[in-house]
């Protein structure tokens, strides 16, 4: 998972891009106040057993509900009354067999946090390629020129 971080990383400081702050944070050490500083999010996960991970979903529990995650009375998502919503984001997973579990699993959460989907998400399964790694350095480029452009 790190060597595809790594790489999306990369791509968000790519030097053809201006005016952008890249911040890194870990998901057990990213707060709510970092989250709304934010002008667009760059999200990863390994899928462990067709999930997101412990860490990941940690940091959502601890942030939705400041952040302005919202759902309605029917429990679908409300990101109408989000205080991040609009904001882009990029994902990426990596999984051994299988990362239709984790990316389900976050889109759902996003979508009630509102935040708009910058680029495709990225799902690799089992070992990185230099395409993979390629993948993952536009994928940060993209979600970067995408808050460069908002400016």
């Amino acid at each position: 998972m790190t060597a595809l971080t790594d790489a999306v990383v990369a791509g968000a400081h790519d030097p053809e891009i201006t005016g952008v702050d890249v911040v890194v944070r870990a998901a057990l050490e990213a707060t709510a106040a970092d989250v709304l500083a934010a002008d667009g999010y760059l999200l990863g996960t390994p899928a462990n057993f067709g999930y997101m991970s412990g860490a990941l979903k940690h940091f959502f529990d601890t942030t939705f509900l400041q952040v302005g995650g919202s759902l309605s009375d029917t429990g679908a998502p409300d990101a109408a009354r989000g205080r991040s919503s609009g904001k882009p984001f990029g994902l990426h997973v990596h999984g051994r067999y299988d990362t239709t579990g984790a990316v389900r699993s976050v889109l759902s959460i996003v979508g009630a946090l509102g935040w708009t989907q910058g680029y495709d998400v990225l799902e690799v399964l089992g070992d990185l390629t230099a395409a993979d790694t390629e993948a993952a350095y536009e994928l940060g480029s993209t979600i970067a020129a995408v808050v460069a452009e908002r400016g």
